[in-house]
């Protein structure tokens, strides 16, 4: 039976971690309190002409009135699908023309200077050519995103598979492996760090996507109640929707940790205390 003692270090650990955390946590707020306090107050002194500027008390009761109207929902939700729909989609084609690039030498070095042109251009360049050739409706948003994600997890993916351990391909091939069996249980658990480690960004680059085909040409979604407040030069609208908007990213980005959590279980956690 393990003595108390042996608990002792445990719990010292726990609550130094805790009081860390708190301390972050206090400094965080306090910056943020510097910083919409001072931006209040400039406004009010006119020192900041809120017709540019707007001011914090403006924006929170502007979102207050999208919320309780009810119409910023059918935003979020068209928004939110069509970063799903990008992300999915865009992970999809990455992951399966990363295996194959990464399993076939031939066809990589064929179309190695094709992707390396294609990944030079800025993929923003292209929501001017998705909504020519899809219209403003869903399809041209979801392209640009799709678009987005699939060079990260293409890239993600192809490193994964060509860092295979060396060793462990040469054992399974001597115990005459199959090309499938090969592919699951060697070249995939190799790849699959890689393409979670991937996912954060690759959600940014969804949710980025959708924004701007919104912003360029929609009827709804965040990017559009933007373009919308834009149009009228209506600060505190712009600036409403860029907060909502900032809270909409970070929710999908705690998601993502969650999962990013649970399927890297294995992955050694980093004392803040001590990698500082």
């Amino acid at each position: 039976m393990p003595s108390s003692t042996n608990t002792m270090p445990a719990v010292g650990a726990q609550r130094t971690g805790l009081a860390h955390k708190t301390k972050i946590r206090l400094f965080q707020l306090a910056v943020v309190v510097l910083m919409f306090g001072s931006w209040e107050g400039l406004g009010r002194a006119g020192v900041v002409d809120p017709f540019y500027f707007s001011m914090p008390s403006s924006i929170v009761a502007r979102i207050w009135e999208w919320f309780t109207a009810g119409d910023i929902y059918t935003h979020l939700a068209i928004t939110l699908a069509e970063t799903i729909l990008s992300f999915g989609i865009g992970t999809l084609l990455g992951i399966s023309l990363g295996l194959w690039l990464g399993l076939s030498r031939l066809a990589a070095e064929v179309l190695d200077p094709f992707i390396k042109v294609f990944n030079a251009i800025p993929r923003i360049l292209l929501a001017p050519i998705f909504v020519m050739w899809f219209g403003l409706g869903l399809t041209s948003k979801v392209a640009l995103g799709a678009t987005m994600v699939l060079f990260i997890t293409f890239f993600n993916t192809y490193q994964g598979v060509r860092e295979v351990n060396p060793v462990i391909l040469a054992n399974a091939r001597l115990l005459k492996a199959s090309r499938i069996s090969l592919l699951r249980h060697v070249y995939v658990p190799s790849a699959t760090s890689w393409i979670l480690s991937s996912l954060r960004a690759s959600v940014g680059m969804a949710v980025m996507g959708a924004i701007v085909a919104e912003y360029l040409g929609s009827s709804a979604g965040l990017g559009h109640l933007i373009a919308q407040a834009e149009g009228v030069f209506d600060a505190t609208g712009v600036f409403s929707g860029i907060v909502v908007l900032s809270a909409f990213v970070i929710a999908l980005d705690r998601s993502v940790d969650a999962l990013e959590g649970k399927l890297l279980v294995w992955r050694p956690k980093v004392d803040p205390e001590t990698s500082a």
